[in-house]
């Protein structure tokens, strides 16, 4: 988290930062003041730091710290290099996954989170967009959601979306994917929406970008590291986190109103018997 975004921090919580990830041992025996003193801000700006990670507290924030410092050194993104073996290559983008995963799954910011799940769960309708593999990623949430009895949408192509988002209502759910968070048709369907009152929410990287800042409610992925390299491992990566991350919205939305959705269910699963049937 600190690595992807303490560029884009203000001077004293970047000064902060790079304290952090240059002497993280150091840091978990500070305090606010003392972490402030060492790295020439103050006390003020850890704090301050804190809240810019979507962290509740600097206790929060050593825990996470705490946290890394224990994981594998074996366990990390590598880029795919040609004449890779069979199996470097099965090992790293098992790893690579893995990763982006864990990752995503620790920075989940559970308020956000709850406020995504209500505002699907109240949604007329719901309307997915992304571009590209995020496109995919927006098809496979409109597979899911559909088997909830929603009206949900989702398109690839903005000349199609904005047709559809044009009439668009304050009940109404566009969500916006984008690893980036600075795709150009996603963010100019995010304005559109909000236009029209409808309720928006975005699947970005984490870390400030166009598209969150444009929505309502702010999801994030792990920002696998996607260095420059012949074979792009890190893109796989995000696919997978950007999934999961779908996956948990579902199954939230289908946990809390289970027996509505478990009727449902029954249904979808005979109609697909009866396909299969042949009658």
């Amino acid at each position: 988290m600190l690595n992807e975004i303490k560029n884009k921090l203000p001077p004293s919580e970047k000064k902060i930062a790079e304290f952090i990830l240059a002497q993280p041992h150091e840091a978990i025996h500070c305090t606010a003041t003392r972490l402030g003193e060492l790295s020439s801000t103050s006390s003020a700006a850890v704090i301050r730091l804190c809240k810019s990670l979507g962290l509740k507290g600097f206790q929060e924030l050593k825990l996470r710290i705490t946290g890394d410092l224990q994981k594998s050194s074996d366990i990390q993104y590598s880029n795919i290099e040609p004449g890779e073996s069979q199996e470097s290559i099965v090992k790293k983008v098992t790893n690579n996954g893995l990763q982006a995963i864990t990752e995503t799954t620790e920075m989940v910011n559970y308020e956000s989170l709850s406020a995504a799940v209500k505002a699907l769960q109240n949604a007329d309708k719901m309307h997915f967009f992304g571009v590209g593999a995020s496109g995919i990623i927006a098809q496979d949430a409109y597979q899911k959601f559909l088997r909830m009895n929603k009206a949900v949408s989702y398109f690839s192509d903005i000349h199609n979306a904005a047709m559809y988002i044009a009439n668009v209502g304050k009940d109404d759910v566009v969500f916006g994917i984008s690893f980036s968070g600075e795709t150009f048709e996603t963010l100019k369907m995010l304005e559109l929406a909000n236009e029209r009152g409808a309720t928006t929410i975005s699947l970005t990287r984490y870390g400030n970008s166009s598209i969150a800042a444009n929505a309502d409610i702010n999801l994030f992925i792990s920002a696998a590291r996607e260095v420059p390299a012949p074979f792009r491992s890190g893109a796989t990566s995000s696919r997978l986190a950007q999934l999961h991350m779908i996956d948990i919205l579902f199954v939230s939305v289908l946990t809390d109103q289970y027996d509505i959705a478990s009727d449902y269910l029954k249904e979808i699963s005979k109609a697909m018997n009866f396909l299969k049937s042949g009658r």
